[in-house]
């Protein structure tokens, strides 16, 4: 599966001071994710990042070309964008986006369905799991070492332990 290149990495929800800097509710795993880059994309369009740090847990960002309050109001629900190839992830790290499409087999190599999506929860992610996007016959897998064995990135299957009832 060909991976996107340019990933959906937060929303901007509002505007900061009168100098144009942007309010962002990050979509990444902690938002200091989002200080290591020097460039995003808005409607796919390149912006050069000219300060950003963590307040309250949303990201405040100046961009070049973003000067005064009346600048930065046009950006407001706008979508950013990274490029996969400015990210430097851990070792054994991965895009959620990328695993979406994956086998889901249990412990002892039962295929359990598809990953359909991953939903976001204060508590922590859930993998969803079924055939396809319309079985209503759907798993709900905490994404925790508990439960997600391993993530084959190369051969394109999760592993996971399940306990009774799931």
């Amino acid at each position: 599966m060909k991976k996107k290149r340019y990933l959906e990495s937060g929303k901007i929800v509002n505007t900061h001071g009168i100098k144009g800097e942007l309010k962002i509710y990050p979509w990444c795993d902690s938002p200091e994710f989002l200080l290591d880059f020097d460039r995003i994309y808005i409607d796919d369009v390149p912006h050069t990042v000219l300060s950003a740090r963590v307040h309250k847990g949303m990201v405040i960002m100046g961009l070049e070309g973003i000067s005064d309050i009346n600048d930065a109001q046009r950006y407001i629900n706008k979508v950013i964008f990274i490029d996969r190839h400015d990210a430097r992830l851990e070792e054994g790290a991965f895009f959620l986006q990328d695993i979406i499409g994956f086998s889901v087999f249990d412990e002892r190599g039962t295929r359990l369905g598809i990953l359909q999506e991953v939903l976001t929860r204060p508590a922590g992610n859930i993998y969803v799991v079924a055939e396809s996007a319309e079985d209503k016959n759907e798993r709900l897998i905490p994404a925790v070492p508990e439960f997600i064995k391993k993530v084959d990135l190369e051969r394109g299957k999760i592993i996971v332990s399940l306990i009774e009832g799931m």
